[in-house]
Order: C-alpha cells, then structure tokens, then sequence
C-alpha cells in the first residue's frame, strides 16, 4: 500500500466519522458504517476523498453516501452555498426556477433543493413534474428569475445524477460564478450548515401555462409550411423528459403522423431498454430503428433524459443511415440560413456559433451566406456566454458535434425540443424535392466539400485514471506528433495557453494539432465523465475520397490506442 493511498485513506475515514457526527438519517449512517468497516477501502476511499466538484456548469457523480457522490447532502452543499452566493450578490427579492428529470431521486433532490432555498429567503419556482433542461432556461428567462437549477445527469449511465446551475440569461454558470459558487460551498464545514424550511410559502409550482409558452415560442421558428406533410416520424425519449414536449414541438410545426417507440415512452430512472441513454450510440437508438424499419418511416428522432441532445436515423433507400452531430448542426445552419436568406430575413449583423471540436464545414458555410462564425470552447454554457456577450450581434443558430444545436435566442442551452422540429422541418422540405437529409447533406459537400469528423474516448476511472489522463496531457504537450494523417502538424495550439480567438478568453485544458487545410486531432479530459477524448477532422474537396479519410483516421486511433488504452 503506498503513501498516497494511506494518506488519502485516512483523510477519508476522518470525513466519514464527520458525517456520522452530523445531523443526517438513519440510512445514511448505516452505509457509512458499513463502508468503514468493510475491508473494501478503496470503496470508502472513492466515496470521501474528495468533494464533488463543478465542472461543465454544476456538479455530476454516481448517486451513493459519500461527499464525493450524488445524495441529497452534496446536493445540499452545492444548493446552501448558491444561495450563500445569491443572497450576496442580489441581496433581496431572489428567484429560482427548479426542474429535473427521469432519474433516480431527481424528484426528491428537486423537492430537497427547493426547501433549501425557501429556508433561505429565495422565491422558488418549481417544476411540478419533470421537464426537459431547455425550458428551464426558457423559464428562467420568462419569470425574470436571478438563477436555476436542473437536477439531472444528462446522457450518462444509471448510476449517475447531477446538478446543474443556470445565470440569469438562462445559460448555464461560466465564471466567474461557477468558482464563486464554489469557495461558498467549500466554506460549509459541516451537514448541519445546511438550512431547510418546511414552509412552503416561497415555492410555487409549474405547470401547463410555461409548457404553452415555451411551444409557443418554439412554433415562432418554422420557416417552411409543414401542414401538408407526409412525413412519417418515430420518436424515442429513451425513458427521458423528451416525452413531455417534444410530441407538442413536432405537432405544432404542422406534423401529425408521429410514433412514439412504446418500450422506451415512459421515464424510467433505470433505462432499461439500454445500456447508456446516449443518443449518439447506436445500441442506444435500436428500439426506435426496429420502429422505423417496420413503420417504413422516414426519420427516428431519439433525445436523451434531460432533453438537450437528440440522434437521428433516417429511411434511405430502405437503408438505416444515422446522422451524426457534425452532419446534423450542418444541416441545422445550412437550412436555416438559407430558408433566412430566400425570406430576406436574414440579420445583417448575424452570427453562428459553434465549438472549437465542431465541424469546419460550419464555418464555410457561414462565409457563404456571409455571416460570422465564432468558435468557443466546448460546452454549450460558452456558445451562450458568447450570445450575453455580442449584444450588437444577432445570433441565428449553432451547435456543437455532441448532438446539441439551438436555433434562436430565446433558450441559451442546447434544445432537443427545437431541434426536432426544425430536423423534421428539413427533412419535410428534403421531401418536397424528393430527396432526404442525406442527400440534402451530399449537397452541402458538393458545394463546400467533404468533411469526415470522429470521436474516440478511453474510459479511466477513479485516482488512478484521473492521473492517467493528467499523463496523456502533459506528454502531448511536451512530446506532440510531428505528423498526423501522413500530414506534417503545421499548428500546435494549447487553450492552456494564448490561442488568438477572440471568442475565447478562458484557458482549457485542451490541445488542438493542425495540419495544412485545416486537418486537426483535439485532445481533451472530459468535464463531466472519467474519460480523455480525441476528436479527429479531416477533409477533402472530393467526396469521394470518404475512404481513404476513414482509414486515415483509423490509422491514428490505432496509434493512440496502443500508446494509452
């Protein structure tokens, strides 16, 4: 047994027996009990050896005892020490809007977050059942609220919540608060520091009249007339919130013929028709692509459990074809803004907004329609920091490769809901020329090229992997490749460091290699899983060279692999 693990061993059986101190349920104190004298102590360890941390806008961990878990203490810390921050900064007449979703014990985190709250003076509006991520946003706009919360964990596995914290402008947390935020909850010492009111006289509920609005709104968007529309639909919520909005979304953009996929319609906190809720892995869309081959519809829309992510699979030729998140935010701006530009609606001072691991094809699109496109950091809180910021630009659209796209400013966080409106909305005025999104999106690369992009994550888990991904790191920065996709690496740009975009001002732990025609590999940590990701980009005027891309981009996956999986 080394010093580091002893050391951080005991730092964890002393904040165990601090728990088992404090003024915390029955239950709880058993499992506490149970880990510190089991001879399991790397499962004690995990549990205390840290406190969970804000990461990409909130917190997110495996649901368990522990004060590096997901229970209703670490969600007490995290909501007691946002109020501490609330009450300094706008000192009196504060408002909270509150949603969550299909996960174990969101409800009861939701009810838990709101007492805390209440007991703290804040004025709370809650969600009276659960909701997608994007109309939070949307209602924290719309009541004029100072902050919200959404408890949920977006598209990782079961075992997983989390806690995620909106600004008034409805996006979610970008510092300075997020590390404000943090030194408030940090000063907490103790469970007993958490403040909960059993008066409900600040919480009011949520319900159908906010839905309306957010339709409403929603329906603002349509630039094509979908009331004809034969187009046959499959929708999935993969046990998600999805099902609470995006059927009124699809109906109030003209579209009737929907199919819910039955084994996947109802919230269900174990997912039990999948593995992971992630719309961007095949196994996770099998249930709906059943649906679509024995509808022989023409599109399956799956969203994840908070609704902020939606997949797509299309009928092409009676072929199963799914779109990835580069091919279906290019779809997204490349028909929004030409159905702008053909109603002459298209501002002036426009502008898209995209990551910098999103495709480039985005940003010659963009110059194409002439409008400016802007690269953020990844995270979607940074595309709608950039929105807060260009108060003389109007933003039209954007999007990140991890399937979220918005459309309009009215929501500043990714939206399934909308996105699977206006993807019908294209796929209906594919249709009418009778085409289908994939020859909507061959059109796009026979005009602006052929763009291939790929993600591949190596899973590390726990202290060792947390040092493991530290390594790959610090080695490609100190030992980069001088060569990638038998391209010589013109570029090499640190966000640790300067990096010349001015639509960037933070530093990230992120390291993006280039070669000539803007061919690149980006490492980076995940924010909110044990994994480190390499996005690869590659290109060619040809589309026809599809082939030759892919086995490039194998060749390097193939590379690092030996070197760190």
């Amino acid at each position: 047994m080394n010093k580091e693990f002893t050391d951080l061993l005991e730092v964890s059986k002393k904040k165990a027996n601090k728990w088992l101190d404090s003024d915390i349920d029955s239950k709880s104190k058993n499992e506490i009990i149970q880990l510190l004298h089991k001879k399991n102590q790397k499962l004690l360890l995990e549990c205390f050896y840290k406190n969970l941390e804000f990461g990409t806008g909130g917190m997110r961990g495996i649901i368990g005892i522990g004060s590096n878990r997901v229970n209703k203490y670490t969600i007490g810390f995290a909501t007691q020490g946002l109020s501490n921050y609330l009450n300094k900064v706008f000192q009196s007449n504060i408002s909270i809007a509150i949603a969550y979703d299909s996960r174990k014990f969101s409800k009861k985190f939701a009810q838990w977050s709101a007492k805390v709250f209440s007991a703290n003076k804040i004025k709370v509006y809650l969600f009276s059942e659960l909701r997608p991520t994007p109309e939070l946003s949307f209602a924290i706009r719309k009541l004029k609220c100072n902050c919200g919360i959404v408890i949920t964990a977006s598209h990782n596995p079961k075992e997983y919540n989390g806690y995620k914290v909106y600004w008034k402008d409805g996006g979610q947390i970008t510092r300075p608060h997020d590390k404000l935020i943090l030194n408030e909850i940090n000063k907490l010492n103790d469970i007993n520091d958490i403040i909960v009111s059993k008066n409900k006289k600040n919480i009011s509920l949520l319900n159908e009249k906010i839905d309306k609005e957010y339709i409403k709104k929603i329906k603002s968007l349509s630039l094509y007339n979908n009331s004809n529309s034969n187009l046959k639909i499959i929708y999935t919520p993969i046990h998600g919130t999805g099902i609470t909005q995006v059927p009124n979304a699809l109906k109030a953009f003209g579209f009737s013929k929907i199919i819910i996929t039955k084994s996947q319609e109802k919230p269900d906190p174990n997912f039990s028709t999948v593995n992971s809720p992630n719309p961007e892995e095949y196994e996770t869309l099998k249930e709906g692509i059943k649906d679509l081959k024995k509808n022989k519809a023409d599109i399956l829309l799956a969203t994840d459990p908070d609704g902020d992510r939606v997949g797509v699979a299309i009928n092409d030729n009676n072929k199963i074809k799914l779109l990835n998140g580069n091919q279906l935010a290019s779809l997204i701006v490349y028909y929004t803004l030409l159905k702008l530009k053909e109603n002459k609606k298209l501002p002036v001072n426009g502008f898209i907004a995209k990551t910098i691991v999103t495709t480039n094809l985005i940003d010659k699109i963009a110059t194409n329609f002439k409008v400016n496109c802007y690269s953020t950091l990844t995270g979607f809180k940074n595309i709608a920091e950039l929105i807060k910021k260009k108060k003389n630009e109007k933003f039209i659209v954007g999007g990140e490769e991890s399937y979220g796209y918005l459309v309009g400013d009215f929501i500043r966080d990714k939206d399934a809901i909308i996105s699977s409106a206006v993807l019908c909305e294209i796929a209906n005025w594919a249709n009418s020329k009778n085409k289908n999104l994939n020859d909507i999106l061959n059109d796009i690369y026979s005009e602006y090229g052929f763009y291939l992009e790929k993600l591949f994550t190596i899973k590390l888990e726990g202290i060792k992997g947390i040092n493991s991904i530290s390594n790959i790191m610090e080695n490609y920065r100190n030992n980069p490749p001088k060569n990638i996709y038998n391209l010589k690496v013109i570029k090499i740009i640190d966000y640790m460091k300067n990096n010349n975009n001015p639509a960037i001002n933070n530093k990230s732990n992120v390291i993006q290699l280039i070669t000539k025609n803007n061919n690149s590999i980006t490492i980076r940590p995940s924010g909110t899983e044990p994994k480190i990701k390499f996005y690869f980009s590659i290109n060619s005027k040809d589309i026809n060279n599809k082939k030759l891309l892919e086995n490039l981009v194998n060749k390097e996956i193939n590379l690092i692999t030996k070197q760190y999986a």
